[in-house]
């Protein structure tokens, strides 16, 4: 199991290395379920390049799509992003709040001595 949350993990650690597609998580964080067109309009890039890096994001996870006749909507999936900031990220703010804990109790015993 944790050979699969490790490439989960990695996948979801590249598509986000890229800003374009950090600008297309963004873009869906802003207006959810937009087809390939909305997500290509203010890109500097073919409909192509788009579609690929969709494919990235999709692959980690990241966004999710629902075909509605003809067209494809995109939707945000933040849990890998959730999931991440648990594994990644929470365990350190607990190190850090455990340790400030342990100095509050030592700062108290000494003004009770």
């Amino acid at each position: 199991m944790a050979h699969a949350e490790d490439e989960a993990d990695t996948n979801v650690f590249r598509a986000l290395a890229d800003p374009t597609r950090r600008a297309l998580l963004d873009a869906l964080f802003a207006a959810n379920g937009q087809t390939l067109s909305d997500l290509t309009v203010g890109m500097s890039m073919t409909r192509q390049a788009v579609t690929k890096h969709l494919a990235i994001l999709e692959g980690a996870n990241l966004v999710a799509t629902i075909r509605r006749g003809r067209e494809k909507l995109h939707y945000l999936n933040p849990v890998p992003i959730h999931e991440i900031g648990d594994r990644w990220i929470s365990k350190f703010d607990r190190a850090r709040l455990t340790a400030l804990s342990d100095l509050k109790k030592a700062l108290e015993n000494e003004d009770d001595e």
